[in-house]
């Protein structure tokens, strides 16, 4: 895929970890200022040592609204007018519809669709004109899964709530686009495999008693197959892309 530089600051939620890290390390060696917000503070430090430029650490949960409200502003204070915004942070707990409890149902629904939120509307806020938002949800969000069912409900949520944001912000030329992948080689992937091995393989050969087809082009993502999407929708490249969710799952959603 060409890569095209992304010049003006962006903010990438969940960038201690997984897809948000890749993100970070792709923006950052295109030479892009970068506010990197997540809860993990060691996590945040350990990926800021790794870039060069302007990188900004804010250390806040994204299912905190007054945080994440605070955090965009310290980012536009101290890198400019942001000119795009990346939320990647989520939790999954497995839990079908017998086994979820209250309590991971609505943590589900704080911060993968609630930090959506906060995101989407500090980037109404910050975000220059013919900007570009982009939101990690997952294929889940279309597909049915069994025992995710507060995971695919509140990602669900998400995708929703971003294009709907989305036909707000195209008045002014800010694109929101959602980008959904499937089973991605990260540690919150690897937290669901007892069995690292078997567990990718099933995944890969699909399950049919969990009723998941595999992965057409036989293999797990690694968070840069995801990374080179969302920063192509960043990038001027995808100018007249918007409202749009784009599986990055080597097909497993047929």
């Amino acid at each position: 895929m060409i890569r095209e530089s992304v010049a003006a600051p962006v903010l990438v939620t969940g960038a201690a970890s997984g897809i948000g890290w890749a993100v970070a390390r792709q923006l950052g060696a295109g030479g892009t200022p970068l506010a990197l917000l997540d809860r993990d503070e060691a996590g945040l430090r350990a990926v800021a040592a790794e870039l060069t430029g302007s990188v900004l650490e804010v250390v806040a949960d994204v299912a905190d609204a007054v945080a994440v409200r605070d955090g965009f502003g310290r980012a536009a204070e101290t890198l400019g007018p942001l000119g795009g915004v990346v939320s990647a942070a989520g939790v999954l707990v497995p839990g079908g519809l017998a086994e979820v409890t209250e309590a991971d149902w609505q943590r589900h629904l704080a911060v993968n669709a609630g930090g959506a939120l906060h995101c989407l509307q500090g980037a109404a806020r910050h975000v220059r004109d013919g900007g570009s938002v982009v939101v990690v949800s997952s294929n889940a969000a279309r597909v049915p899964r069994t025992g995710m069912i507060a995971y695919a409900a509140s990602k669900a949520a998400a995708s929703a709530a971003t294009r709907a944001a989305g036909l707000e912000l195209a008045a002014r030329g800010v694109r929101c686009n959602v980008v959904e992948p499937g089973s991605t080689d990260t540690p919150m992937q690897r937290d669901l495999w007892p069995d690292p091995e078997d567990g990718a393989a099933r995944a890969v050969h699909g399950d049919p008693q969990a009723f998941r087809v595999g992965i057409p082009l036989g293999r797990i993502a690694s968070p840069e197959d995801v990374a080179s999407v969302v920063t192509f929708l960043l990038s001027d490249a995808a100018r007249h892309v918007t409202l749009q969710q784009m599986f990055v799952d080597g097909g497993a959603s047929l």
